[in-house]
């Protein structure tokens, strides 16, 4: 690919950082919910999405949080987020407290240029 940069000397896509487990693909979740687009979560926030065991001992699950951390998102975007980066926050369980965590999600293209929405840490590109 010759642009107006120059040659691409290497590109990583959204489809291998899925694969390489860098992002997780949640978009069947998102779907039942009712987002339109393709969504996925850094590995760091997955991490957050998986309970301990003092959290599954409490009833937590991946499933359950997944879902509140979706939902939370939904609401944020439905009361009114603005732009590409809209900043949410959940509740989850850590060895054995409540938690608030935040995060933000960003629409962007995709591989093919195709909206597509990425949940992150704050810190996180």
């Amino acid at each position: 690919m010759n642009g107006y940069f120059g040659d691409v000397i290497y590109s990583y896509t959204r489809a291998q950082a899925i694969q390489d487990g860098v992002l997780v693909d949640v978009t069947d979740t998102a779907k039942e919910m009712g987002f339109k687009f393709p969504v996925a979560v850094t590995s760091s926030v997955w991490q957050i999405i998986v309970p301990d065991n003092a959290a599954e001992s409490l009833g937590e699950s991946t499933s359950g949080r997944l879902w509140d951390c979706l939902w939370m998102l939904f609401v944020a975007i439905k009361r009114g987020g603005n732009g590409s980066t809209v900043p949410f926050e959940f509740i989850a369980t850590e060895e054995g407290r409540q938690k608030l965590v935040r995060l933000k999600a960003v629409c962007g293209p995709g591989d093919n240029m195709e909206p597509v929405i990425t949940i992150m840490l704050p810190s996180e590109d």
